[in-house]
Order: C-alpha cells, then structure tokens, then sequence
C-alpha cells in the first residue's frame, strides 16, 4: 500500500499549514500564537465547541454528536524546542533558537486534518475531542490541563497520540500493550559553602566531598541495564564548580542529572534516595535541589492498542520494528491515569535526522498516513 494514497483529506493544505507552524515556533507554555492558528485553520469544521486556554494556552476543539457513546480524544503538541535550526529550508524557523524539532508540527497538521474528516463526517455517537495540548517538552502540559477544572466535562473514555520516529521505515507504525515510554525527572543539585584562598582551603567550605559523593552515587545508574522492571537510569547532564581561577577554592557547585525509569513508583524511589544521599553528604554546606521536566510512564491500555492493531491493518500499514517500550519520555502519560490510552509510532523514514537534531524536519511524507490512522481508529472506536 502507498502511504500517499491513504489519506482521507487533501493533504496539501495540510502540508502547507504544517511549514507554516514550523517557521513560527514558540517554547513550551508561550504557544499563544500557535493556538491562535490552530483556532482558525479548524474555524471551516464548525465544531460544536472550543475551549481555549485550557492548561495555559491548550486548546480543545469538541464534536459532540448529542447521542450517548464514547468520548475519544487525539492529541497533538503545540510546543518546539530552543535549539538552533540547521536545515537550510525555505520554511525554516523565523526565531533565533526556537525550532520544531520533534516533530509537533507535523502532529498538529495529522490533528487538522482528522478535524476536517470528522467535519464531513460527524459522529453518530459520543464526542470527538482534538486536543491541542501546551509544554510537552517540559513535561507540565498534560497534567496542566487535567488540572484545569473544565477538563473534568471533557475527560475521555479513550485517548490516543502518535509521535513520529526516526529509524523507523517511512510510514510504518509500531504499538504495543504496556509500557510505551519511561518516566523521568530532572534534578538540580546546588551545593552552597565559602570560598577560600587555595592555600588555605580549610578557612573555607568546600562543596568538593558533597559533590564526590553525589557522583558517586549515580555512577551505578550510569549504564542503563536491558529495558525491564529493574530499569533504572541516571544521567548527569551538566556540572559545575567554583570559579576558572588558580588561587581560589570553590565555594559552590552545582549538577544536573536526569532520573529515568519504566514505571512512577520506581522512579519516585529512585528520586528519593538520590536526594537523601545529596542531602545527608552536604554536612554543614546549603543544599538546594530543584525539581524539573518531571514526565509520568506512558501505559498503553490493552483495549486501546487493539484498536490502533486493528486500524494498521485495516489500512494495510506495516508493522514498524521499533523496540518498544522507548527510553526517552513523553507527557502523555499523565493521560493514561484519566483515560484509557495508547501512544504508539509512525515511521518518518530509516536515514531521517534523529529527533531533537539541528537537521530534523517532520517528514511531510506521513502526514495523509497519520489522518488516515486516527480516522480508522475513531471509526473503530465508535464502531462507525
């Protein structure tokens, strides 16, 4: 089956759209003028309601059919990334050090375009929910609009994502039951003491055996073991100490390391005795650990894949042999508490720049693959 021939909707308004969204990227909870954007460009869908600024600058555009069935939601980001673009392409990023990177704005153009479907095509029963969702990147977007009080009238029966993935054939798509990306959190380790002249440093406090014994401490977790249970990974991503001069013994120092592991509670462990062997080695230093980018495990529901399964099928896709569950994390997880969920992949092509590099760009290839994934799926769903 030829990915271009799938697609439900015309897809060259979607790829211009989608170049559009990518040469105006905007950082994780600034998205104003992208949910602007996607506002007008779903307008012609007539929805039956829109909620705006939902968990900051979210937006969740409704088709209620006003029949009793299912509530189904899609999601999409909004967000790029400050990285520097190195594409070279007509439609690169108009912002110094702000690019979508990822992939989002292709996701959001996938979204428009089952917006359009289900214009033509409206639901008999339950509700269509396209959520636009604010700072994934960050981690806080998907628990900022379960926060915000008029979720609670839209919490799905049933949610679904994709994100697109390098390394995998183009077009191909890979979903599996159970865990489908680790949770993780940031730390930011301060230690604070005096400095002293370097001949004299015991006239000073010294953050030297603090920060050794952190170290120390991730050191084991450094390697990550095979994906299971035990999985537990720690990566330090940045260290700092005193100041670039011969004569003065450091006073402060700081390290940031990211905490991973397959499930919430593990890595809340984790996180606990991280922070007790930094607290407990700080003596007489100030300790100061701050908190970041704290993702919750994307749990894929039995229920929900077999409906992704079905649709891949349906629509004569191959099967994408991308090890699942993927280290690297993804907020929707925090949706798998509210709904039953699935995240699952759709290949952007083997030799694709990786994500999150300065010469990734969505492969528009995909797009009328993705609109034809998430109808298929809603048709099943609904049983349309």
């Amino acid at each position: 089956m030829d990915i271009h021939d799938l697609s439900p909707v015309d897809t060259a308004p979607l790829v211009t759209l989608r170049q559009s969204l990518h040469a105006a990227p905007e950082l994780s909870g600034e998205e104003s003028a992208t949910a602007e954007f996607i506002c007008a460009a779903l307008a012609p869908t007539n929805p039956t309601s829109v909620l705006e600024g939902l968990g900051g600058t979210g937006v969740a555009v409704i088709y209620d059919s006003g029949a009793p069935g299912p509530r189904v939601m899609f999601r999409a980001e909004l967000d790029a990334l400050p990285i520097v673009e190195k594409t070279g392409l007509p439609y690169a990023s108009g912002r110094d050090g702000v690019a979508h990177l990822c992939g989002h704005d292709g996701h959001m153009a996938i979204l428009v375009g089952l917006g359009q479907w289900v214009a033509r095509n409206r639901p008999r029963t339950g509700q269509v929910i396209l959520l636009f969702q604010p700072a994934e990147e960050t981690g806080a977007g998907a628990r900022a609009v379960l926060a915000d009080p008029r979720f609670a009238d839209l919490r799905p029966d049933w949610a679904f994502a994709l994100h697109n993935m390098p390394g995998m054939a183009l077009g191909s798509v890979a979903v599996a039951e159970g865990l489908a990306s680790c949770a993780s959190v940031g730390l930011r380790f301060r230690f604070n003491g005096r400095e002293a002249h370097a001949a004299q440093p015991e006239t000073g406090l010294s953050p030297v055996s603090a920060l050794s014994a952190l170290l120390t401490g991730l050191a084991p977790y450094g390697i990550a073991p095979p994906m299971g249970p035990e999985f537990r990974l720690a990566t330090l991503c940045h260290l700092s100490m005193g100041v670039p001069a011969f004569g003065v013994a450091p006073g402060e120092a700081e390290a940031w390391a990211t905490l991973r592991a397959t499930d919430d509670p593990s890595l809340a462990q984790l996180e606990r005795e991280i922070v007790d062997l930094a607290r407990s080695n700080a003596q007489s230093l100030g300790v100061e650990i701050s908190r970041f980018d704290f993702f919750n495990a994307s749990v894929n529901d039995p229920q929900a894949v077999a409906f992704v399964a079905e649709a891949i099928r349906d629509l004569g896709l191959e099967t994408g042999d991308f090890a699942l569950p993927m280290r690297p994390s993804e907020d929707f997880g925090a949706f798998s508490g509210a709904a039953r969920t699935a995240l699952f992949f759709l290949g952007a092509g083997r030799a694709h720049p990786a994500l999150h590099n300065p010469d990734y760009d969505f492969p528009d290839a995909v797009i009328g693959a993705g609109v034809a994934l998430f109808v298929q799926i809603l048709k099943n769903v609904l049983q349309d």
